[in-house]
């Protein structure tokens, strides 16, 4: 909810923005010069700009521990290709094919820290990254591999990114990766994915998915 008022406040403020850009496009006499317009169409952009990174933040969550934030199946293509399909909370369902024997889904983490830290507010979380890969070292290396993004950033404007490329910048907010360790692919598996603070757990839903991870261990 926090990270959703948050977006909602920035979206507010590049609505005003916008409004303020459009009033000067519609009401300005053109003749007093294309300094005016000029500066009109850069609020316009700016607003535009602002938008974009209140979306991007609104595409993170809370992070409620122990509560089941997706659900991925796996059907068989071929021999080490797979079809899998991710369900987030919200009942959004995306396909992706993987190559390989083994998947790792990635979540972008963002936690308060210094002052911000005493508030008690909860972490926010984004799931990123889904990935598989072949048992076989050698396979590892020269077969095709597959490496899929779950949410994008639109236009390039990554918050999460340049929070972490820059931490000196944004010193009270830390941007990490949290990862779930690699789990068998089978034909009818079915895994439920859960968060911690630190990173992701991962649990079979159903027989197929727990005699994999029992014949890999």
């Amino acid at each position: 909810m926090l990270y959703t008022l948050v977006a909602l406040v920035i979206i507010l403020i590049a609505a005003f923005i916008a409004y303020r850009a459009v009033k000067i496009l519609w009401f300005s006499n053109w003749f007093i010069g294309w300094l005016t317009g000029m500066f009109g169409l850069t609020v316009l952009v700016l607003g535009i700009g602002v938008g974009v990174v209140a979306y991007d933040v609104y595409s993170y969550k809370q992070i409620l521990v122990g509560q089941p934030v997706a659900t991925i199946n796996f059907e068989l293509i071929e021999d080490q290709y797979f079809d899998a399909l991710v369900a987030d909370a919200n009942g959004k369902q995306q396909r992706f094919s993987l190559h390989g024997d083994q998947w790792q889904l990635d979540a972008r983490i963002i936690k308060w820290q210094g002052y911000f830290s005493g508030f008690n507010i909860k972490p926010a979380f984004r799931l990123d990254r889904l990935s598989g890969r072949y048992f076989d070292i050698h396979k590892e290396t020269v077969e095709k591999r597959s490496n899929f993004s779950i949410v994008k950033s639109p236009l390039g404007l990554d918050v999460w990114q340049l929070i972490h490329d820059q931490p000196k910048w944004f010193s009270v907010i830390d941007a990490s990766y949290g990862s779930a360790r690699y789990f068998p692919m089978k034909n009818g598996a079915l895994y439920e994915i859960s968060l911690s603070n630190t990173g992701l757990n991962v649990r079979p839903l159903n027989d197929v998915a727990s005699k994999a991870i029992a014949e890999w261990k």
